[in-house]
């Protein structure tokens, strides 16, 4: 039985839930977004790109304006991947002036590194649906790699008009981490109407795990066993928001075993599921 449009927490209490099932899995996703700490942040026109996305969603389901509007603005994309990419296809069919889509990692070569061999994902140039739709239509690929925001400017009435960039590169630093170092005199200011950050999320909203009372680990991400079942007996957890977001296919294979960890957990230490 699905049951829609509710909140745990606010329409059903986890407590609730605890005591009526004998397991619960949470399978909330990584939800929290990544923000941009620069001054200029709180400008108008600044918007996390699941709202962005959502808000287009629900207003193309509804008939009715978007809430963010990409038409006719100069946007600006900070962060890659799928996120990023809907964000360039969705205000490319808004009707957006122009789509700049910024990077903080290099290009990636046209052809496998050597520490990229076969059978492993090929770390190649590519350009995805929202990126070719920006070439057929100005030209060439949106994304600008090694660029980082160093602040937004806004107008008098407090929105945000163009954002200032700073070229970088990544040099091994103490202990062989890479370090991010601005290279002096690449400075750029971009017009910018609309500013979408896309830069991943940094685990699950807090306020579930913490209702049910499951532990978390650095990261924030819900901590659990091998059999997915977290620090709370019938509780279990897959997907982003134990592992931290991540591709579907984990979270298909996270949910075959959280099935199998509540099927053990119910049959008393037996299961015929696989693993």
């Amino acid at each position: 039985m699905f049951v829609t449009g509710v909140a745990v927490g606010t329409d059903v209490a986890a407590e609730q839930l605890a005591r009526d099932f004998d397991a619960v899995v949470l399978a909330t996703g990584s939800t929290v977004p990544r923000d941009l700490r620069v001054e200029g942040r709180e400008l108008a026109g600044v918007h996390f790109a699941m709202d962005f996305l959502v808000g287009n969603t629900k207003s193309l389901l509804a008939g009715a304006a978007t809430p963010i509007s990409a038409a006719a603005k100069n946007v600006i994309v900070i962060g890659g991947g799928d996120t990023g990419t809907d964000c360039v296809g969705t205000a490319i069919r808004q009707g957006a002036k122009s789509v700049t889509q910024l990077e903080i990692l290099p290009r990636p070569p046209e052809t496998r590194a050597a520490d990229n061999p076969w059978p492993q994902w090929p770390k190649v140039y590519k350009m995805d649906y929202g990126q070719e739709e920006a070439a057929a239509l100005w030209g060439s690929d949106p994304r600008r790699y090694l660029v980082n925001t160093r602040r937004l400017i806004g107008d008098e009435s407090g929105r945000v008009t163009a954002i200032e960039t700073v070229e970088i590169e990544w040099l091994h630093g103490a202990g062989g981490r890479p370090e991010m170092c601005e290279r002096e005199g690449t400075e750029k200011v971009l017009p910018a109407d609309l500013v979408l950050l896309a830069m991943g999320f940094m685990g699950p909203a807090p306020e579930l795990p913490a209702a049910f009372g499951c532990k978390l680990d650095h990261r924030g991400n819900i901590v659990h066993d091998d059999d997915m079942m977290t620090t709370v007996p019938g509780i279990f957890a897959a997907g982003d928001c134990s592992r931290g977001q991540s591709l579907v296919v984990w979270a298909i294979h996270e949910g075959r075993l959280a099935a199998r960890g509540v099927d053990r957990f119910l049959m008393f230490g037996e299961t015929v599921l696989p693993g």
